[in-house]
C-alpha cells in the first residue's frame, strides 16, 4: 500500500497493492495496522454504500461536532470525481477544495481527515461507492454547503452533462454562510 500525501493536512490518497492473476485479483481495502504504521488513526463504525447514474453529485456534506466524520472512500464499480473541502478554520487550506477521480479499475482510495465536507459527481452509469466511517451518522449535526458556490468554484468534471441533484442538495448555504465549528 502506498499513501500519498495531497497538500492537505490528513488527507491522503491511498493506492493498495492489487495482486492479479488469471483468476482475477485480490487486494486489501482497509488495513488499521497498515494505517497506524503510516499515522492515521482510523477506526471505522459505520459502513455505507450509494449507487448513482451518470450526472448524480452528491454533498458536500458534513457533520458537525461531535458527530463529525473521517472517511475512507472507495468505488466497486464505476468512476467519480472526489471532492473535499477543508472546513477547518485554523488550517493552512481552510476554504480550499481537492479532487480526485476514483474508479474501479485502479481501485485508489481517499482517506479524509474529520473536518472536511465531502461530495463527488458519477462519471460513469451505475457507480457504486463504498466508504468507511469512524462516527455513527447524526441527523441533527447533518450539514451542506452549496455545490455551486462561486467562491469554491468546483469543477464537477461533467462536461455538458446536467448535474443531477437532490432538493435537500439544492437548498445548502454557501461555504461563507455554512455551519462551522471546526
Amino acid at each position: 500500500m502506498e499513501i500519498v500525501k495531497t497538500g492537505f493536512t490528513g488527507l491522503f490518497i491511498i493506492r493498495p497493492s492489487v495482486y492479479a492473476d488469471s483468476r482475477g485479483y485480490f487486494f486489501e481495502s482497509f488495513n488499521i495496522e497498515r494505517y497506524r504504521e503510516a499515522g492515521i488513526n482510523f477506526i471505522p463504525v459505520q459502513d455505507n454504500e450509494s449507487r448513482s447514474l451518470r450526472g448524480v453529485i452528491r454533498g458536500l456534506h458534513y457533520q458537525l461536532k461531535p458527530y463529525d466524520q473521517a472517511k475512507l472512500i472507495r468505488v466497486v464499480t464505476g468512476k467519480i470525481f472526489d471532492v473535499s473541502v477543508d472546513l477547518r478554520r485554523d488550517s493552512g487550506t481552510y476554504g480550499k477544495w481537492f479532487g480526485v477521480e476514483l474508479d474501479s479499475e485502479s481501485k485508489i482510495q481517499l482517506f479524509i481527515p474529520r473536518g472536511f465536507a465531502h461530495g463527488f459527481s458519477v462519471l460513469e452509469d451505475n457507480t457504486v461507492i463504498q466508504y468507511k466511517v469512524d462516527n455513527v451518522y447524526n441527523r441533527l449535526s447533518e450539514r451542506g454547503i452549496a455545490l455551486n458556490d462561486p467562491e469554491l468554484d468546483i469543477d464537477w468534471k461533467l462536461g455538458d452533462t446536467t448535474p443531477v441533484i437532490s432538493d435537500k442538495d439544492r437548498v445548502n448555504p454557501v461555504f461563507s454562510e455554512a455551519e462551522n465549528n471546526f
